[in-house]
């Protein structure tokens, strides 16, 4: 949810697709501006699919329908609503809301009709009709209107998460219902034109029925769950230890070319664990039944219960195409002691990532650099001639060397855990910086005697063996550093507050610059928790500004190596590692199409169960 109603992707729509976006032309009567009427939009070049296309291209049409999949999470849950910050929510929550459009696996940046039967716009892209489909309701036989399509814009826009809230109101100068299944939004006049459509096309929509009924307050925890349009309803919950939900057998879009070979499974369930090791225990005795396995010392070493060696589990590794997670630790540069790029560079340098890879992560991980890592957005080598034309007018704001120096990568390590070389470099920025060591005091203190303390902040167990030998190398070199572990509870509210030194968190972005992208690293949402460094520079904002407004995919590639290579030189994480692929271990029950998309595992889209191999595993005891 960390995108929520904001993750924009870029077409890479081959430049030979057919135009068949365009469906109907019109003229305005108004100014004479062509409007144009289409199932589909894309960010760059046309949709691939025809208004009249039978399925997905990747999806198994005749896949069965049935079964039940579950799987594991870590920690609990005491709320059903994701969109604030009280309480703590399960992702599954909100499976039953459908958004307007919906994209493919296969095509960046391109958006399909799924509440709606078409879109209407401009060439300026100044407004966009939805016409909703009038099949449309709710798993409570309620019909989906403009009214509700409204209500929750409107609900959103108000009191949803801060950074969404901005950007709608940023965004939007008007929604109007136009009639029962049309509704209009006008765009305000200075706000960049190329996503707006696909932003509004995002959107959820709840029924506006159910909020008065339950007396909703967005802003508030709630322990009822959302009655929404989806193909899955709210079926049981214990709460804080599970919840399933059913596949709605009147969903209005079944017979949807849309919805063809997807939304499989009769049952989705969740578990909650105390910790990983708790989770990964109970699937090996079949309580639940899927795991996309991220840790490497699991999946290394650990897979050689009774079940794999008998057949009832299944390991298989699937190419994984998208943009790499950007897993690293961040800094909070609220906090004065890392606001000294040195001070954050010199932590850095104290990681050795060649080390841990080899030894804790039994070589299975690749080193994160780029914000864009796994694709051809990350920025490599020296400035182009189009990036200088981006980054010269913004240098002055940005740090030394980046309209001349190579990407920042991370410094590599030799194979010893500590490595000489770069805590010599890590000793020399710390002295420049500020903090120095004496021959009776280890630890390095400023001019005001206060040590450089930099605590780590840890809800798992599972990490301590990563964070520790990080930890010791930074000692080593004189920072006082601690691994503070705590319950999820108290990790949480900490990130909140923003009362943390580093965190872990994910930064890997999208296939075009947008709204998702300034949620993380634009100046508007220091205080947001999407933004989590704390990070403010105008350059950056420049950069992403100027991003929004490309209309073409060479321009759009050059403005994310720009912002990509600004970015990294602002040094405000220590970048951890990726894997390339998807590293999947499940009970031998599941099946998916042999030609599988590259942008997404569609696990809960596009599988399906076998039921005759459910029942035999179920008859030998192998699930529970």
């Amino acid at each position: 949810m960390r995108h929520l109603a904001l993750t924009l992707a870029l077409s890479l729509a081959a430049a030979t697709a057919p135009a068949l976006a365009q469906e109907t032309a019109g003229t305005d009567e108004a100014d004479g501006e062509k409007i144009i009427k289409t199932h589909a939009i894309a960010l760059f070049g046309e949709p691939e699919l025809p208004a009249d296309f039978d399925h997905f291209r990747y999806v198994n049409p005749q896949a069965p329908k049935g079964g039940e999949i579950s799987f594991a999470a870590v920690g609990g849950f005491d709320s059903y609503n994701p969109f604030t910050f009280r309480g703590r929510a399960i992702g599954l929550s909100v499976i039953q809301l459908e958004r307007l459009m919906e994209s493919p696996a296969d095509e960046l940046g391109v958006d399909y009709c799924l509440l709606c039967e078409t879109i209407e716009y401009p060439e300026s892209k100044d407004w966009v009709i939805f016409n909703l489909r009038p099949e449309a309701h709710f798993s409570d036989g309620t019909p989906l209107t403009a009214h509700d399509v409204l209500f929750s814009f409107e609900t959103l826009r108000d009191k949803g998460l801060s950074s969404f809230r901005t950007a709608m109101q940023q965004m939007v100068a008007k929604a109007e219902v136009l009639d029962d299944h049309r509704i209009k939004f006008t765009f305000t006049e200075d706000y960049p034109r190329r996503d707006v459509i696909s932003q509004m096309g995002y959107q959820i929509v709840f029924s506006r029925k159910d909020f008065l009924d339950n007396e909703r307050d967005l802003e508030q925890s709630s322990d009822t769950p959302f009655i929404g349009s989806g193909p899955y309803m709210f079926d049981r919950a214990d709460m804080g230890r599970s919840m399933v939900v059913r596949r709605d057998p009147d969903y209005w879009g079944n017979d949807l070319p849309i919805n063809q070979g997807r939304h499989n499974f009769d049952r989705i369930r969740y578990e909650m664990f105390g910790d990983f090791d708790a989770a990964f225990e109970a699937f090996k005795a079949g309580e639940y039944t899927f795991r996309n396995e991220t840790s490497s010392l699991h999946w290394a070493t650990r897979y050689n219960f009774p079940a794999v060696e008998n057949g009832a589990v299944l390991r298989e590794t699937l190419a994984d195409g998208t943009i790499a997670n950007g897993k690293a630790w961040v800094f909070n540069l609220r906090r004065e002691k890392f606001q000294d790029i040195r001070v954050r560079e010199a932590i850095e340098l104290m990681f050795n990532f060649e080390w841990t890879n080899q030894t804790l992560l039994y070589g299975l991980e690749t080193r994160v650099n780029s914000f864009w890592d796994n694709s051809e957005f990350k920025a490599e080598g020296v400035p182009s001639a189009a990036e200088l034309e981006l980054l010269t007018p913004l240098a002055e704001d940005l740090p030394e060397g980046i309209l001349t120096d190579d990407a920042v990568v991370q410094a590599t390590s030799g194979d010893r855990q500590l490595d000489r070389r770069n805590m010599r470099r890590a000793a020399q920025l710390l002295d420049e910086a500020g903090w120095t060591t004496n021959g009776s005091d280890p630890l390095r203190r400023n001019a005001q005697g206060q040590t450089l303390r930099v605590e780590f902040l840890n809800d798992d167990v599972g990490n301590d063996r990563i964070i520790n030998p990080f930890v010791q190398n930074l000692r080593a070199v004189g920072i006082d550093a601690v691994n503070q572990r705590v319950d999820n509870a108290e990790m949480e509210q900490r990130i909140r507050a923003k009362n943390f030194d580093i965190v872990e968190d994910n930064l890997g972005q999208s296939y075009a610059i947008g709204g998702g992208t300034d949620q993380v690293f634009g100046s508007d949402n220091v205080g947001d928790v999407f933004n989590p460094m704390g990070l403010a520079n105008p350059a950056i904002d420049a950069l992403m500004e100027y991003g929004q407004t490309v209309e073409d995919k060479e321009a759009n590639v050059t403005a994310i190596h720009a912002l990509d290579r600004a970015l990294r030189s602002l040094r405000f994480w220590v970048p951890q590692w990726f894997k390339a692929d998807y590293t999947l271990a499940y009970y031998d029950m599941y099946r998916h199409p042999e030609d599988m998309p590259p942008y997404a595992l569609g696990v809960l889209d596009f599988w399906w169960a076998d039921s005759d191999k459910a029942a035999e595993l179920r008859s030998r005891g192998a699930i529970r």
